[in-house]
């Protein structure tokens, strides 16, 4: 036995008999002191996951056996002591018997806070107001309210980091994103997920709003704070059905509108004109006291024109950054035409559009911005769904290097957000961007479909389709009678045009209610497809059969669990199709795409198309060059005939833990450059044919 395994052993039989001791003496005072039994509960608790360390310390260091057994059944004998001691005690046992003790603590951190803002402005007051009101004993519901834009996001994110907030809620803060349509279920399922336990079906939202109350009924007695960022008004009455009856619980709801049956509202109002010019040099990498380079009077004029909105004058600021005087100066005319920026968002929006000034020497970083509206509002965009659209849409590398250099130019403008959550050195070793994001602003996000929107509906290089059960507060009557309209108008559009549509790219977000006719489209001319989809169970619609000039076809599932996808086969007609991206879907079994070069999993189901097919993959996609599955929590071994896809030039399988062993015939893959195995935990070996792999380049075995 090694001294660092010997070490650990003798900490866990210290820890063992420490814990023993413990349980005996809280034993003995059962009876007279009810804290001493909720102690006893914890420390049963706790003992299971120490158990099992001890277990997988035998299994996997080689621990002598004798010695793990002796220390397990110590522990064996001391629980039945316990009991034993209890027993002498009726009332102790009766009391024992009722409480759950794999329940524990709901929240281990906070759920979803977004990160801490380095850099803000203006919101002392507003922030000292509502931090006071945390602090202060009791339940109440708080209302953040503002215009879109003024950093009621920032304000919210930047209380659940504060210190005193912090150490009063502790971890039970859960910060939740509403949007314009709260998907409720997903949220509850989440959380759910978050905290550990099963997560339940949920019959409709007034049931997810119940077991949500169960849940946050487990931190009875400690502070609780549930942040409700960007409510919308058809939401009002969903907020009141979460003021649930929990003591010290505080709601704290951000929102473009104020409610006025929520009595205390906190007004976010422009930024001062000093607090606006300090974020605007800020911005534009300005020292406060070099404005002699730029003339003063200019840069007064360009921070007055953004009218203190703290969006605006970031996106402003860095657009103007290092750019030549006669540029500032046309900038500020045409910033001072027109009302005042408040006076609507459709002005917020117009003056916006200066932004494109500074990038119309770049059409192609255009075009990629207002690709990001493309995808559903408040979610995370995934870096390597834009890699394989722009890859076929603007002729960039398959590689994604040039699309992570706009997509960084976009993040130093302020118009995106790059999120890496899990830092991984090989991923960029390996240009891999599965762990890379981007997240959106809802007022850039209603820009970018803004600019699409100005062509003719049928010229359009883009069309936006989103169709979603609860849009708007509509009933299902009208929301059916709403798609009958939209379907009956596209309908109209073709038999006046009967060229075809000239969209590009297509975005369909749907849930399971939805089913918009597309019967007399003809969209041929489509290269892209992405479908948000919200909801269990989707078949692809038949008027898919018809792109045939389809070349990316993106599935993202918005639900947590897996969604099963039908009439798979329907692909097969596509001659065009080079690649696909699925993400939290039940893969189907395979249908043939003969000309498929690229396949992506997310988070997906594979057993039913690896295991129990029809269909081998390598005759489903005989010329698949990459293929790509990550965090398939079911994957136990590769597909059946992945061996004889002698094109396939990279295989990355990461993050899927049961998988525990590869193709012996894997050195049959004499294309082959990169494999990459990154935590596949399980893995226990490697097959020796993997010598064979002459064109080998690049094999990533880490396990973090």
């Amino acid at each position: 036995m090694s001294s660092a395994t010997h070490i650990i052993t003798l900490a866990t039989r210290f820890q063992f008999h420490d814990v023993l001791n413990k349980i005996s003496q809280i034993a003995e005072k059962a009876q007279e002191n009810q804290s001493s039994r909720r102690s006893l509960r914890l420390i049963l608790r706790n003992l299971s996951p120490v158990v099992q360390d001890i277990k997988q310390y035998n299994d996997h260091l080689d621990h002598p056996r004798e010695e793990i057994n002796s220390l397990i059944e110590e522990n064996d004998a001391e629980e039945s002591a316990c009991k034993c001691s209890s027993e002498n005690d009726s009332n102790v046992v009766e009391k024992l018997k009722n409480e759950t003790f794999e329940a524990g603590p709901p929240f281990k951190c906070p759920f979803d806070v977004p990160e801490n803002p380095k850099f803000t402005v203006g919101l002392d007051i507003p922030f000292s107001k509502l931090k006071m009101e945390l602090l202060r004993d009791g339940s109440s519901t708080l209302v953040l309210t503002g215009l879109g834009g003024l950093g009621k996001t920032t304000l919210a994110t930047k209380l659940c980091w504060d210190q005193e907030v912090n150490g009063k809620f502790m971890e039970n803060i859960i910060f939740v994103t509403f949007s314009k349509t709260p998907m409720l279920k997903t949220i509850v399922e989440r959380i759910h997920e978050h905290c550990g336990y099963p997560v339940p079906e949920f019959q409709n939202d007034e049931d997810a709003v119940n077991r949500l109350g169960l849940l946050l009924k487990k931190v009875e007695g400690s502070p609780l704070l549930l942040v409700l960022d960007d409510v919308w008004p058809s939401s009002e009455s969903l907020v009141e059905k979460l003021q649930f009856q929990i003591s010290d619980f505080k709601i704290l709801v951000t929102s473009r509108v104020a409610f006025p049956r929520f009595s205390t509202t906190c007004i976010l109002k422009p930024l001062a004109h000093e607090d606006a010019v300090t974020l605007f040099h800020h911005y534009a990498l300005m020292e406060k006291n070099s404005s002699d380079i730029i003339d003063k009077n200019l840069v007064e004029k360009v921070v007055r024109s953004c009218q203190g909105l703290p969006l605006t004058i970031k996106v402003i600021a860095t657009s103007l950054k290092n750019r030549p005087h006669d540029l500032w100066r046309k900038i500020v005319k045409e910033l001072s035409q027109g009302h005042s920026i408040l006076d609507s968002n459709t002005e917020l929006l117009t003056r916006l559009q200066k932004i494109f000034d500074v990038l119309e020497d770049n059409p192609t970083i255009i075009e990629c911005f207002m690709d990001l509206a493309l995808f559903p509002e408040d979610h995370r965009i995934p870096v390597a769904a834009l890699v394989d659209m722009w890859a076929e849409l603007y002729r960039l590398d398959d590689t994604g290097i040039q699309a992570m250099e706009i997509i960084n130019k976009l993040g130093i403008m302020n118009l995106a957000n790059v999120i890496i959550p899990r830092k991984d050195a090989s991923d960029t070793d390996n240009n891999n961007y599965n762990n890379h994001f981007i997240m959106l602003h809802d007022i850039l996000r209603e820009l970018g479909i803004y600019r699409s929107t100005k062509e003719p509906f049928e010229q359009r290089k883009r069309l936006i389709i989103d169709m979603h059960k609860n849009k708007s507060g509509l009933t299902e009557k009208q929301q059916g009678l709403m798609i009958r309209i939209l379907s009956k108008f596209m309908r109209l559009c073709v038999k006046q045009n009967p060229q075809q549509l000239a969209a590009r790219i297509l975005s369909v977000s749907t849930d399971e209610t939805c089913a918009l006719d597309w019967s007399q489209m003809e969209p041929a001319q489509v290269e892209v497809l992405i479908l948000n989809l919200h909801t269990k169970q989707y078949s692809l619609p038949e008027w898919i059969g018809k792109m045939s000039k389809l070349k990316v076809l993106i599935i993202t599932n918005y639900t947590v669990h897996p969604s099963e996808l039908t009439n798979f086969e329907l692909l097969s007609s596509l001659q065009n199709l080079e690649k696909i991206r699925l993400e939290r879907i039940s893969v189907p079994s395979f249908a043939t795409v003969k000309n498929l070069k690229k396949l992506s999993l997310y988070m997906c189901n594979t057993r039913l198309a690896f295991e129990k097919g029809s269909i081998l993959i390598s005759d489903a996609f005989p010329n698949l060059e990459e293929l790509n599955i990550d965090y398939c929590k079911d994957l136990l071994v590769l597909p059946t005939g992945i061996c004889d896809i002698i094109s396939l030039k990279k295989l990355s399988v990461t993050n899927c833990h049961k998988i525990s062993s590869l193709p012996e015939d894997i050195g049959k893959l004499e294309n082959l450059e990169l494999l990459s195995l990154s935590s596949c935990t399980d893995l226990e070996a490697i097959p020796t044919s993997i010598e064979k792999l002459l064109n080998l380049k690049h094999l990533d075995i880490s396990t973090a």
